[in-house]
Formats: C-alpha cells, structure tokens, sequence
C-alpha cells in the first residue's frame, strides 16, 4: 500500500515561499495590516501596500525592507471611502496576477457626531465593507486570470454578538459609534461568505476566505518605529493581558495562514486558537448568523445598489485554469 503523504504541520514562524507571486494589502501600512505585510513579504512574494498616505506607506516600506531582506514592496494609492476613484487606483496596480488581496483596511470611531464620505455613506460601513465590495469588483479581472488566487476579507470579533438591521444600514436613525463599527465588520464577513458561494457557482478557482484577529492590542505589539514604538513600561505592565489576548503581530496570522495555505478552503473563517481571541489560526466553526444566507443576500443586493458595483466572476479560460480540480470548500480543522 503506497504511503499516505504528510502535510507539515502550518508553522507561524517558517512560513512556505512564494516567490512569483503578488499580494495586495488594504490598510498595510499600519496595525495588523502592516504585520500582514511583513509576515508576507518574508516569503519572497511582491507585497503592495493599499493606503492613502504615500508618507505613511513609505515609513512601513522602509520597516519591513530593514527587517526582511531582499523584501519586494510597493506602494499602491488607495482611498477605500471614496468609491469613485477605485477603479483609477485599480488602473495603476500595474501588474499582470493577483494571487490574493487582503481586505484589511477600516475604520473604528469612537465617539459621535455620524462622519458621511462625500458620496453620502456612513464612514465606518463606506470604509469597512463598501470600498472593499467595490474594490473586489475592479480586481475581478485580475483575480480570475490567476488560478487559485485568494480573497481574504478581515472581520472581527465584535460582530459576533451584532446582528444587521437592514432598514438602517447606514445607522441614518439610530447611530451609535460601537455597534456600527461592528455591522460594519459583521457586513464584512458576510460578504466573504456570500462571495464565496457567488465564486463556487461560476465554477471559478478563486476563494473567498474570512478571517478575525482575536484581540489585539498595541502594547503587546513589537515596536516597529516610526508608526509604533512600545516602551518597556507599557510592555510590563501589559503582560498579563497575554492570557486574553496578544500583539497585532500575532493577530495578522490568521490572515496570512489564509493567503498562504494550500489546505485553506474556500468559506471557512480563520481566527486565533485560544477562544477566538489569542493564539495560533485555526479553522473556527462558522457562527450561526454567518451562515444566514438570506440576510447575505439582501445585503448583496444593497452593496451593489450603493456602490454601484455589479460584482461577478466567471469560471477561468481553459487556457488559464489551474492544473487539477478547482479547490473545494471545506469547514474541517487542518
């Protein structure tokens, strides 16, 4: 009987290379996207960085080709809020494959008044979910044209207590800072999810994969100076909180597990070991409103209706398809 091959065992640490390929980070000059980023350019692959700030961008550049050498990195203006100037953003990417994008980038407020962009969307929901509904819409082409590329969308561990209210949206009558930080990531995850079904239905081999971070916090982040700088005082006195949660470093796991694996199946949802909140990526049971495929729907619908996006993919040419099946999807732990 031949013998059944070994799948290593995923190593936060060693990550497998990718030379040749191309990721596109949302959000990846800063916080967990940075990390992403770093993690993701240590495998050789191109890393860009989607932000708004070319400054802010060039200080993360300049960081992670310091800490990994060698590292391809580069800079790709992208304002998420402001939904007409995606598609020139997309225009000048300036590459022939997508192998995945991140969908990191967003936007929490704390305290009120309601922020509108200028197309009149709620700030938080226009960031966190409609640019990225947009954005995937002008990177389809690309991502259809490169076989078993990935799309990885970032919720986050507050929408699971959340739950849409599809006649407010946009928190237009009852707004509260908090809660519509977290519809704004919980529309987020459905989107992955729906996507994902949307993505299995046109026979395409792209895969759309959710993912949380846990908890996070700056603290208990390495410093990475001139965007984040920990003092030994704030490291100290933070080092209990280690048992609940951990460092942005440890929280972009679950995201670049989701890039790189190829065991990663389409709709699963990655996030930390440890309740969801700390440790290392693993493959989490969906939680039962993730799975309303109902209310995914409608909201779909409204994205498209608000962005203006009509978001499809088609199966890929028989001279761009994968070698072998298309990637099934899959709920098992790995």
């Amino acid at each position: 009987m031949p013998a059944v091959p070994q799948v290593p065992q995923w190593d936060v640490h060693r990550l497998p290379q990718a030379e040749g390929k191309v990721f596109l980070v949302t959000g990846g000059n800063a916080g967990i996207g940075y990390f992403v980023a770093e993690q993701l350019a240590g495998t050789g692959a191109t890393v860009v960085l989607g932000s708004r700030s070319r400054t802010k961008a060039e200080d993360a550049i300049a960081s992670i080709t310091s800490r990994v050498p060698g590292a391809k990195v580069t800079h790709l203006p992208l304002d998420l809020a402001d939904l007409a100037a995606l598609k020139a953003s997309v225009d000048v990417l300036g590459v022939d494959r997508l192998d995945a994008v991140v969908h990191n980038a967003g936007v929490a407020l704390d305290d009120p008044p309601r922020r509108e962009t200028t197309a009149g969307h709620e700030l938080m929901l226009a960031t966190n979910h409609l640019g990225h509904f947009a954005l995937t819409h002008h990177l389809a082409p690309l991502l259809a044209a490169t076989p078993g590329s990935r799309i990885v969308t970032t919720g986050s561990f507050a929408a699971k207590s959340e739950r849409l209210d599809l006649d407010d949206l946009q928190s237009t009558h009852d707004y509260q800072p908090k809660r519509s930080y977290a519809r704004s990531k919980l529309a987020q995850m459905l989107f992955g999810f729906e996507l994902d079904r949307r993505l299995r239905a046109a026979g395409s081999t792209t895969l759309s994969v959710v993912v949380h971070p846990g908890g996070a916090l700056d603290s208990l982040t390495p410093s990475r100076p001139p965007f984040h700088v920990r003092t030994a005082g704030e490291r100290l006195s933070r080092l209990p909180l280690r048992l609940l949660v951990q460092g942005k470093d440890a929280a972009a796991w679950p995201a670049v597990r989701a890039v790189l694996d190829p065991g990663v199946r389409g709709g699963q949802m990655w996030s930390p070991r440890l309740f969801g909140l700390r440790g290392t990526p693993r493959n989490e049971p969906l939680w039962s409103h993730l799975a309303d495929t109902t209310t995914a729907a409608r909201l779909w619908a409204a994205s498209r209706d608000l962005t203006g996006s009509d978001l499809t993919f088609t199966a890929p040419t028989r001279s761009g398809a994968a070698e072998g099946p298309a990637p099934e999807r899959g709920q098992g732990d790995a």
